[in-house]
């Protein structure tokens, strides 16, 4: 690669570096540092191959996807199923009901989504294993399918949906758990501080 080709590839890589750094947090949570490294190391490798520039964050993000499946698979092996236990009252939704933090509301369901900022919702996202978190990431906040998510991962269209099942009842009980924790609803009827 010439010099005027590696200037080129800075440029383009650091207007992606934040994006790319943010989407690496929420699959890949800490490793988000290591996974846009390995993901700046191929796109330099390849960068030839990249024949027009407007296509580079589309570019850059399909390179990164591919190295967070990659790590994944090479963390996990084959990924392993958690069992996902109810919540002991059932539903978020019943929970929420129950423990009725915001008495005489019209929106109860609605104002307990209220309280979480968009850094308390990263934090309950972080919590949720890997394994879910990054379906959950790709289908629902970067819009790809499930059966593009399938593709990436190599495993059936039915797998994506039971980790997607999966994940929303983990992330839903972590909601839960964090809002509690910090106090951002009154604790349940019954249930100690």
């Amino acid at each position: 690669m010439g010099e005027e080709q590696r200037s080129e590839f800075a440029a383009v890589a650091r207007e992606q570096l934040p994006w790319l750094y943010s989407l690496a947090r929420r699959l890949v949570g800490e490793a988000a540092e290591d996974a846009v490294q390995e993901c700046l190391i191929k796109a330099y490798r390849g960068f030839d191959g990249l024949r027009d520039v407007q296509a580079a964050p589309a570019w850059f993000r399909q390179i990164l996807l591919n190295c967070v499946r990659d790590r994944h698979r090479r963390d996990a092996g084959l990924p392993r199923e958690l069992p996902v236990d109810p919540l002991p009252e059932g539903s978020l939704y019943r929970r929420i009901a129950e423990a009725d933090p915001w008495p005489y509301s019209d929106s109860l369901h609605l104002d307990f989504l209220a309280v979480f900022e968009e850094d308390d919702v990263w934090c309950v996202l972080d919590r949720v294993q890997p394994l879910y978190r990054v379906p959950l990431v790709l289908v629902h906040m970067e819009g790809l399918s499930t059966g593009q998510v399938a593709r990436m991962f190599g495993v059936a269209q039915g797998t994506v949906l039971s980790w997607l099942h999966r994940g929303r009842k983990l992330f839903e009980r972590e909601l839960w758990s964090y809002a509690t924790e910090h106090d951002l609803v009154a604790a349940p009827k019954g249930a100690r501080r």
